[in-house]
């Protein structure tokens, strides 16, 4: 029998989840700059907070003793290896004064990604509401999308050291929420939470039965002497919240995948759960080097946050120079800046800096719909491309009057 289909007649429709997911802007971006590499441009990329550094010789070294032994070839404990959670639970106690259960009070993360994206899965029902500061990081919004949930978002306003004003949110939104996700130190802003503002936050959720979310991915990347608080370390806050941390920024980490969270036994069964029912884990030989991040001498990341700090400097004078206002933040390895009056989106500012320096920069509308007048900029480069970054852009007149 002849099959007399037309192949370009045929249309399979994906989910509606699919069709109306923001497309995300990095993956725009790398587009962008391969296009301008294409043609003959020496990029310099500010954008991804994709760490340069290579992961510290200790965590090396250990990987690959892990991966010559046979043991570790077989799938992964779902929840993570007992020594791990045990090195997190140590972590924690160590560096935020934090007591955590580590047989039941810790889940390993494919990358804390991941893990965000899965725990609001894991808690929003098709309807529910959830609760997001904007400017975010795209996957704190994304999961709730996914999920069928429909966000409430609270803007970050400089005069408020974009720290969330829980004034702004209706008793009604506030009634019918489910999660409540937050994120300080925080990426793109650089805003730092106060011991004060995070017990506000732990009363409101407490008062409105609310489960909080706080992405600690920066909780390391600090200058100044700063040391930002777990939100365990306000009380009651075990009863209503779980914190998410990341091993990409602290260890330079990015490309091995991993990251934990932690709170009561309750909050991560429940996305036990929901992971177990996905994914195998994280990978055996990636536990291994994790424990040895855990256990390193601190010196390793302190020389990490000591490069950072000194590329910190040149962007900030690089930028002030320009007559951009570019504050140093305390923590995170970003610069949230206003575009230049004259442009009328962040992407377009964002265009022109690629076409005129070479410069790749992230628009501020890839964090939020209130956020388009703003660019952000990634302490991944080393000094002397940061300062050809400035040569550049005043040999383009890149500057914030511009006309």
């Amino acid at each position: 029998m002849t099959n007399t289909t037309d192949a370009t007649n045929i249309t399979i429709t994906p989910a509606k989840r699919i069709s109306t997911l923001p497309k995300y802007i990095f993956a725009s971006l790398a587009e962008m700059k391969q296009k301008a590499i294409n043609n003959g441009v020496d990029v310099i990329d500010m954008s991804i907070g994709n760490p340069d550094g290579s992961t510290p010789d200790p965590v090396v070294r250990v990987a690959l003793e892990a991966i010559q032994n046979p043991a570790n070839h077989g799938y992964p404990n779902f929840r993570g290896k007992p020594e791990l959670r045990r090195a997190i639970a140590d972590w924690m106690k160590r560096r935020y004064f934090v007591d955590i259960d580590p047989d039941t009070e810790v889940q390993t993360l494919i990358g804390e990604k991941e893990g965000l994206a899965n725990i609001a899965m894991t808690y929003t029902d098709p309807g529910d509401i959830n609760i997001i500061p904007d400017p975010y990081y795209p996957v704190l919004c994304r999961g709730t999308l996914i999920a069928g949930g429909t966000p409430y978002f609270v803007n970050l306003k400089e005069e408020n050291r974009f720290l969330i004003d829980l004034s702004e949110i209706p008793s009604d939104i506030a009634k019918k929420a489910k999660m409540f996700f937050i994120n300080y130190p925080n990426n793109p802003t650089g805003a730092v939470a106060p011991k004060s503002f995070l017990n506000d936050i732990v009363n409101f959720c407490k008062q409105y039965n609310i489960l909080l979310i706080s992405d600690l991915a920066y909780g390391e990347v600090c200058f100044s002497n700063y040391r930002p608080y777990s939100i365990f370390n306000i009380e009651g806050a075990k009863d209503i919240a779980m914190e998410f941390h990341s091993f990409t920024k602290t260890f330079n980490m990015a490309g091995w995948r991993c990251g934990f969270a932690v709170g009561k036994q309750e909050f991560i069964s429940n996305l036990y759960a929901m992971k177990s029912n996905i994914d195998y884990g994280t990978s055996t030989i990636v536990q291994d080097a994790c424990i040895a991040a855990l256990t390193m001498d601190d010196s390793y990341v302190k020389g990490i946050m000591d490069k950072y700090d000194a590329r910190r400097e040149i962007v900030a004078q690089g930028f002030n120079e320009l007559g951009f206002y570019a504050p140093r933040s305390d923590a995170t390895m970003y610069f949230w800046i206003k575009i230049p009056p004259k442009f009328k989106s962040s992407m377009e500012f964002c265009k022109y800096v690629l076409d005129k320096a070479g410069v790749l920069i992230t628009p501020g509308s890839a964090f939020g719909q209130m956020s388009d007048d703003r660019f952000r900029v990634s302490l991944v480069q080393p000094i002397l491309r940061l300062q050809e970054v400035f040569k550049r852009f005043k040999q383009a007149g890149i500057k914030f009057d511009m006309q």
